[in-house]
């Protein structure tokens, strides 16, 4: 008999009847005569089903199950599905934001009745509060992964599941669903033009991410440990990165430019991130201190607290990355506002640009010297039309083309 624990339904003598019976959920199952191998089989398949259903409890087979119940179980494998390393990955807000906005058109509904036109007046209702046509499909395609698990944990018959197939993703200029802007590459002249006003940690990431065409991500973990150095060519293969979960590995590639920007970072030990925004912030304070045009006095000479609120992290994350690049940004503009207004011209102020749009930079460079398959190789993309949409087309071949024949 399977071992039992705290939450494993314990296996019981009913008296009266001498057969044997668990309690799931405040209800009682018989599974057989006590003590005999059936009864003892019966209930390992009763906990083995227990332990694939979500903890919350969920109406029985022949029940009437509602939309906002089945959000809510569904809410619970989805915290516990899309995890990667403890913590929880994008798509889970994706998943709160989608069934927010079913739950609150549909979610007294029987999940049974939910069909077709339901689905596409939560489109409707998405569409009418501004939100962006790549999103709403985003939120289209958790629905309907929705009532798919809904299936899979027998919950609503597969018929439904098979009918919201039928319906569409909002299509492109066909509604008046907002579209958004793509993501360019950020030209050279900008990143250099905002690289003094950043920290030199985040400097230094911005620099490493320009030469390899890395996720932010990837460069946010970085560690000694992750990097060979035996070849000319280094080669950093990440510990976690987005399609891990396919089964693929992600190399990249550090060339000898890479290389002279990370090597300072690599004195350290081999399970520390090279960016650490502590560091980054040590560094500051340095080189405020160093710029003091007044003598330090002996009790302002270390003002820490002794148990501050907020200490700063041993790795960057995206977000506090992309924020960095942002307050740089904000710096670099303002000083150009201050000595325009001191000539009396215009300021020539910087575009805003976050850390994603190197990685376009990188495989536009790559693709224009190489081709796709190469910006494809240092992409770390399985298929070629991926590449495409990080890969800016070069103008200069239709241009040289209309200039010969044209």
């Amino acid at each position: 008999m399977p071992a039992r624990s705290a939450l494993v339904p314990k296996y019981c003598l009913h008296k009266p009847s001498g057969r044997a019976y668990v309690r799931i959920r405040g209800k009682v199952v018989y599974v057989g005569q006590y003590g005999t191998a059936d009864s003892k089989q019966e209930y390992g398949r009763l906990v083995a089903e227990l332990a694939v259903r979500p903890t919350s409890p969920l109406p029985q087979a022949g029940d009437k199950i509602t939309v906002i119940e089945m959000c809510v179980a569904y809410w619970e494998f989805a915290q516990r599905y899309y995890c990667k390393n403890g913590r929880s990955t994008s798509q889970v807000h994706i998943i709160r934001q989608a069934l927010r906005a079913l739950r609150e058109l549909y979610g007294h509904t029987p999940a049974a009745d939910f069909g077709p036109l339901a689905l596409q007046a939560v489109q409707s209702q998405l569409i009418e509060r501004d939100l962006a046509r790549k999103t709403i499909n985003h939120f289209f395609g958790t629905i309907k992964r929705l009532f798919k698990w809904g299936v899979s944990q027998q919950l609503v018959p597969v018929a439904v599941y098979q009918a919201l197939l039928t319906v569409p993703g909002v299509p492109k200029g066909r509604t008046k669903a907002r579209e958004t802007l793509p993501v360019l590459p950020v030209a050279d002249e900008v990143v250099d033009a905002t690289l003094p006003h950043l920290p030199v940690v985040v400097s230094d990431m911005v620099r490493f991410q320009r030469l390899t065409g890395a996720r932010p991500g990837e460069v946010c973990q970085l560690r000694p440990c992750d990097v060979d150095r035996s070849d000319e060519v280094w080669t950093y293969r990440p510990e976690s990165h987005k399609t891990e979960h396919h089964g693929r590995e992600r190399i990249i590639y550090v060339g000898p430019k890479a290389q002279q920007v990370l090597l300072p970072y690599l004195l350290r030990d081999a399970q520390a991130n090279c960016f650490s925004p502590a560091e980054s912030e040590a560094k500051r304070h340095e080189e405020q201190r160093a710029c003091r045009r007044t003598r330090v006095q002996p009790s302002q000479r270390n003002r820490r607290k002794a148990r501050p609120v907020r200490v700063p992290r041993t790795a960057y994350t995206k977000d506090s990355y992309n924020r960095a690049i942002s307050r740089g940004i904000e710096k670099a503009n303002k000083q150009r506002r201050e000595e325009a207004g001191d000539m009396g011209i215009e300021p020539m102020l910087l575009p805003h640009w976050h850390a994603n749009q190197l990685r376009h930079s990188k495989a536009t460079e790559v693709r224009h010297q190489f081709g796709l398959e190469a910006a494809q190789v240092v992409l770390g993309h399985a298929k070629a039309d991926v590449t495409q949409v990080y890969a800016e087309r070069d103008a200069r071949l239709a241009v040289e083309v209309a200039r010969k024949i044209g």
